[in-house]
């Protein structure tokens, strides 16, 4: 008999619970909610609360809240979110002082228990989160990848659907490089059920719509007073899913590079394959002239973030 699978969520926030609840709706494993242990019973309750959910919508997921990383021992896949969220008027890279140290303590405890473990993390600033992540862990790069690509590349689905007036389904777009204002929207490679979108949206709404996906984040920061969750949780559990089904699918995740696109030591948003080893593959697609610089910029913003991880 197959052994249920073991998920282990760390953060119990607002997109810790919409992991969780994701998670046991697709009945992927048993979860376990982990926060510090000022907020255990806060994980707890979040907990026993989704576990009574389940006999209304008819999952059988358990689902444990904890403080433990002894409870996290063998865990299949680990999603990270742990660290502040963002505030109005913040940035992504505002945050490396204070979620760095946490990221460590994740991989430290992680290196324990659970080293073995598919980690996705969404902590940000992402790709320096990430990177952080896989040094002190010392996973093989298959095993570590960052939650941005599917997210970003969402929005920008979205935008450009309501713009053309059409089903969000019949959209297929890619954004690549580092999580921040410096993202890759790739317009060369953007369809609409085949129909390359410049033929269906005019150039000036393109270039608007790339700058509101660059922005989709802040945008909602400024509206809530802190990040998304129900979308960036949707789009790791897509990642996990692939990775404990053997899916298969190209998704847009930060991936470690081995020269890949022309850099290395570097975790950046790229199409990669996704399946039951990891990180199959990662694709190279070609780019325009244009799409080469504005990755190449992208690049250097978040070198310029690891940097400053690599000095504290």
């Amino acid at each position: 008999m197959p052994n249920r699978k073991k998920i282990g969520l760390i953060g119990a926030g607002n997109i810790g619970g919409e992991l969780a609840r994701l998670c046991a709706n697709e009945e992927l494993g048993d979860v376990f909610l982990f926060d510090i242990a000022a907020k255990e019973n806060f994980a707890k309750g979040k907990a026993l609360d989704l576990e009574q959910n389940g006999s209304v919508l008819g999952y059988d997921a358990h689902i444990r809240g904890t403080s433990s990383w002894a409870d996290l021992e063998g865990a299949d896949v680990l999603i990270i979110t742990a660290g502040i969220p963002r505030k109005p008027g913040q940035s992504r890279d505002d945050l490396v002082a204070t979620n760095l140290p946490i990221i460590r303590d994740v991989a430290e405890n992680a290196k324990k228990v659970c080293r073995n473990a598919f980690a996705i993390v969404i902590s940000n600033p992402l790709d320096a989160m990430v990177y952080e992540y896989k040094r002190v862990v010392g996973a093989p790069k298959s095993m570590v990848i960052g939650m941005a690509g599917v997210l970003d590349s969402a929005r920008f689905q979205l935008f450009l659907a309501r713009e053309a007036g059409v089903s969000v389904k019949d959209v297929r777009a890619m954004v690549l490089g580092g999580h921040g204002d410096d993202m890759v929207p790739v317009l060369s490679m953007t369809t609409i059920h085949g129909v390359p979108v410049s033929a269906l949206i005019a150039k000036d709404k393109l270039d608007k719509i790339v700058d509101r996906t660059r922005k989709g984040g802040g945008e909602i920061v400024n509206l809530m007073g802190t990040s998304a969750y129900y979308a960036p949780a949707s789009s790791a559990v897509a990642m996990a899913k692939a990775y404990l089904r053997d899916e298969k699918r190209m998704l847009a995740c930060a991936a470690y590079l081995e020269g890949e696109y022309g850099y290395r030591d570097l975790f950046m948003g790229v199409p990669v394959v996704l399946g039951g080893k990891g990180v199959e593959k990662i694709v190279e697609i070609p780019l325009t002239e244009e799409e080469k610089g504005m990755l190449a910029k992208s690049a250097k913003s978040v070198q310029a973030v690891v940097d400053i991880c690599n000095k504290r």
